[in-house]
């Protein structure tokens, strides 16, 4: 029996010696998680058996357990490496269409050819499918779908409003606006211009001319010009000969293009009071001027009903820093913005400790994609351990549970980072050393057994 036992001493610490070397050979295997063999004394007994007097029958490996502490994170350069800091798993299917998951804590990522988000195996990164606004539109492993990132453009933003702030020089001479020429510095004061965008995402040079009237004390009249073509005012009546093309809107004439303005009206002491359009009609909300963009018609398919709207900020109440001003300084344009954008190539990515993968373009948008899904279990170690650092479900480990990262007891991700192996190479040299001994004590063990039988045979 006493062999039988060495035996068994043999083969646990034959287990101990794999299992210790399995953890050192993975100590740079990204996302591998260590394990433990775990050991059980023999002990059998019978009812007639002497209890005081039983000797144990050996030593059995009860389990390997695997160890789900955090490994630290090692930082890199590239945003689709991922790391999991806290409880979770990545999911993943062996195709885009397979609903057989696997789970991972490597986060080694990358683009395929048809730029879906796979690991080294090929195995395709699943995640949650989300709304405009970022917000997972489900959290179910079932609705989970292949992160893919975009290859499309940005989509371009039609341009429905500029908001100017400006000041126009008090001192300066006036002018007969009837004469106005943009060719002719001379028939105006001032100008500046302004790229606006078509809902298609053409650009287009949207210029304001500015003409300080000879015939009316504190107003200024404004000339709008896309692409060097007169543009006019809406709002206007209807002109008297009703020939002109370009005219969509209005009646008064500035100059030999027919151009319909607006007026811009101060106080005595500087302040913006309002908008006058061509015709003499005061603006609804008193600052706000609006032009057609396909006035005359635009040739390259876009919307030739596109309005874009002067929106000047009057405060009736007060003088705001955001309105124009008529003060004895020089012309000055202090802000000009529009808010339409341009078509935008894809320039990068940006993934959430959220796990929101976010799309960022050249015109400066960007667009939720989707977001990583992360897994956990009841039992993690009683998960299946597969190859590459992957496991499955099983009946010990309970139902794969998917969340939010960030949420509940879901970890945060961490971009451009991948969690390192957890294995303490110093503790695993020590627990080589310790088994390395038990192995020998249990092969002298069966030594002594062997010399033993070998000298009961040679009794004569």
């Amino acid at each position: 029996m006493s062999f039988n036992i060495a035996l068994s001493g043999v083969s646990a610490a034959q287990r101990d010696l794999d299992v210790t070397a399995n953890n050192i050979a993975n100590v740079n295997t990204v996302g591998f998680k260590e394990s433990r063999a775990e050991f059980g004394d023999v002990y059998a007994t019978s009812l007639l058996s002497g209890g005081r007097t039983k000797v144990g029958d050996g030593v059995l490996t009860q389990e390997v357990a695997q160890q789900f502490s955090q490994g630290s994170l090692q930082f890199t350069n590239t945003s689709l490496d991922l790391a999991i800091t806290g409880n979770g798993f990545f999911a993943t299917t062996p195709d885009i269409t397979s609903r057989d998951f696997s789970f991972t804590r490597a986060g080694q990522f990358k683009l395929d050819q048809d730029n879906f988000v796979v690991n080294s195996n090929g195995d395709n990164l699943m995640g949650f499918p989300v709304n405009s606004d970022g917000t997972s539109a489900s959290v179910a492993l079932s609705t989970t779908v292949p992160v893919r990132i975009p290859d499309s453009s940005g989509s371009p933003q039609r341009t429905t409003e500029v908001s100017p702030r400006f000041n126009l020089p008090a001192g300066d001479g006036a002018v007969d606006v009837a004469l106005f020429d943009p060719n002719d510095p001379l028939t105006y004061n001032a100008a500046t211009s302004i790229t606006v965008y078509d809902s298609l995402g053409d650009s287009h040079i949207m210029t304001y001319y500015f003409m300080k009237d000879v015939n009316a004390s504190n107003e200024w009249v404004v000339v709008n010009y896309i692409d060097d073509t007169p543009v006019n005012t809406a709002g206007d009546t209807p002109n008297v000969a009703g020939t002109d093309p370009n005219n969509i809107a209005g009646a008064v004439s500035l100059g030999a293009n027919a151009v319909t303005g607006f007026r811009l009206q101060f106080s005595s002491g500087g302040d913006f009071i309002g908008v006058q359009n061509g015709d003499g009609t005061q603006s609804a909300t008193g600052d706000i001027t609006t032009v057609q963009l396909g006035n005359p018609p635009l040739t390259n398919g876009s919307d030739i009903t596109q309005a874009i709207t002067t929106n000047f900020a009057l405060d009736a109440a007060n003088a705001t820093p955001d309105e124009p001003t008529q003060f004895a300084s020089a012309f000055e344009v202090t802000s000009l913005e529009q808010d339409g954008l341009p078509v935008g190539r894809l320039t990068g990515i940006d993934i959430g400790p959220d796990g929101l993968v976010r799309a960022t373009f050249s015109n400066g948008t960007s667009e939720p994609v989707v977001r990583v899904a992360l897994v956990r279990f009841s039992n993690e170690q009683g998960l299946s351990q597969q190859s590459n650092t992957q496991w499955q479900e099983s009946i010990l480990s309970g139902e794969a549970l998917a969340g939010e990262a960030t949420t509940g007891t879901f970890g945060d991700i961490n971009s451009s980072a991948l969690e390192q192996a957890n294995v303490n190479l110093t503790t695993e040299l020590i627990d080589l050393i310790i088994a390395q001994r038990n192995f020998q004590a249990n092969s002298r063990a069966l030594e002594v057994n062997n010399s033993l039988n070998q000298t009961i045979l040679n009794i004569r």
